[in-house]
């Protein structure tokens, strides 16, 4: 045997050995996940709840590294920047992963490239909220009838530049022949607080953030992005009753990993998150706020994307929309 092909033989077997070495006593100190929203936001909760059950099965916490802004792109380069060891993770998200790469003409990072997947998080709905003083519509025609008579703007807050709850504001304009003006914050609690001060008309946000605001009077929920009603609100019509099946949208989130992080880490990374996606506890609390869980293995993680990439590519390619923000 050539010594060349030999030496290179036993650096890969070493290799090899050592990342199934790391796999074996890994988690050894806490991790960090960096998310690319603002503390406080409709994923904390859910997060958090993961990062105990996490600490209770490995013995580690998850340390919650918020870095919004950017849509995505300042949490996307310091994960991809960061050691490929398994110790942090990005909470990869809709936007940065199958939004930015057809309304952004250039990016720092490639979404395939430049991580690995581990697994999905969580999956949910969007909802079009209302200031209930300011807008008298009752639903999504009333709201483009009201829209259209407007001499002044008529504004739609989003959780960030670039995501899912800005480009459907994008989509609704170009369907209907609106005008609204988007108005962009760094993550969701912002958003809703100057939704309910009536600092802007509408919202296109997840249901668990602006439902207490419903129920005190505050909002209204004129329609939702998902293919059938909510169960947490039987009475409200979907986007698709409504003659509007271009905003049927699902947001998602999840765990990737700089890309060359070991194969051994990822799958005990999978399974660790797996077991606890898969357990009844956190399925009965998330049903009650309307997240699903998505336990997905990192081929199933990587052909999601895939697939979501493709309809948000069409919805862009039909919209014409740029990002210049």
């Amino acid at each position: 045997m050539n010594i060349q092909k030999f030496i290179g033989r036993i650096i890969l077997v070493s290799s090899a050995c050592l990342s199934f070495a790391q796999a074996q006593n890994f988690p050894d100190r806490p991790l960090r996940v960096v998310v690319p929203f603002a503390a406080g936001n409709t994923l904390d909760n859910a997060l958090r709840q993961v990062a105990d059950e996490f600490k209770k099965n490995t013995g580690q916490p998850i340390l919650i590294d918020n870095k919004p802004g950017g849509s995505g792109i300042i949490a996307a380069q310091n994960v991809m920047q960061a050691a490929p060891d398994g110790y942090t993770l990005l909470l990869s998200n809709t936007s940065m992963m199958t939004i930015n790469p057809y309304t952004f003409s250039k990016l720092p990072y490639d979404p395939e490239k430049s991580f690995k997947p581990v697994t999905g998080l969580l999956g949910a709905s969007l909802v079009l909220a209302v200031n209930a003083a300011n807008v008298p519509a009752n639903n999504l025609k009333e709201f483009i009838a009201w829209a259209k008579t407007q001499t002044g703007t008529v504004s739609y807050a989003s959780f960030t530049a670039g995501n899912s709850s800005h480009f459907a504001g994008v989509i609704m304009n170009q369907r209907t022949g609106l005008n609204m003006v988007h108005v962009p914050f760094n993550g969701t609690p912002p958003a809703v607080q100057n939704l309910i001060g009536g600092q802007v008309h509408a919202a296109f946000l997840p249901l668990l953030a602006v439902k207490p605001h419903m129920e005190s009077g505050k909002v209204k929920v004129l329609a939702v992005s998902s293919p059938q009603r909510s169960p947490l609100l039987p009475n409200v019509p979907t986007f698709s009753e409504q003659g509007l099946p271009d905003l049927e949208i699902y947001i998602w989130a999840g765990f990737s990993a700089p890309a060359n992080t070991p194969d051994a880490v990822v799958t005990k990374l999978q399974a660790e998150f797996s077991k606890i996606l898969k357990s009844q506890s956190i399925i009965e609390k998330w049903r009650a706020i309307d997240f699903e869980p998505l336990p997905f293995t990192s081929n199933e993680f990587q052909n999601f994307v895939r697939t979501d990439a493709k309809r948000w590519q069409e919805a862009v390619r039909i919209s014409g929309f740029k990002a210049s923000e």
